[in-house]
């Protein structure tokens, strides 16, 4: 939240936000992990599974989606700065019958982190899953979307409790 000087670093003096200036930081190899869920009816995922929603694949679709979302972040997210992606994984598996989970590693060698990054790639996708199966069933719940680790960078690694 804060810099190391003990003040906001996304505002300047006169207190209106500014881009982070990170010039001065070092390269780094960089990766952040971040997962999301969806919980749906078991007959929704069920056919997500088995490739049965009128709609078409699924999975191939958020995936598509969760790339794409990865790569253009910093159109979305006022403060974040365009980064080239060195790659994006993007993961599907279930917890129970119900929960759809989506997992997004994404990696650059930059001078800031791609936390965000991976958050909105899971984002997409989740909600990529949800346009394309509300027809079957519209109370779906996304979440929790959460990061789950990083590497690199002057804050050192982080890796979520749990």
């Amino acid at each position: 939240m804060t810099g190391g000087e003990g003040r906001l670093t996304h505002f300047n003096e006169q207190g209106r936000a500014v881009m982070v200036d990170v010039s001065d930081k070092a390269v780094t190899a960089r990766t952040a992990v971040a997962e999301s869920r969806i919980k749906m009816a078991p007959s929704t995922l069920a056919r997500i599974l088995d490739r049965t929603v009128e709609k078409g694949d699924v999975l191939a679709v958020a995936q598509v989606a969760a790339i794409q979302a990865a790569k253009r972040t910093s159109d979305w997210i006022p403060m974040c700065h365009p980064l080239p992606l060195t790659g994006v994984n993007v993961k599907f598996g279930t917890s129970g019958d119900d929960t759809l989970t989506i997992a997004a590693e994404v990696k650059t060698t930059g001078k800031t982190g791609v936390e965000m990054e991976a958050l909105t790639a899971v984002s997409a996708a989740a909600l990529t899953v949800y346009d394309m199966c509300k027809a079957l069933q519209k109370d779906m719940v996304i979440g929790p979307t959460m990061l789950q680790s990083k590497t690199g960078g002057k804050s050192g690694d982080y890796r979520a409790e749990g």
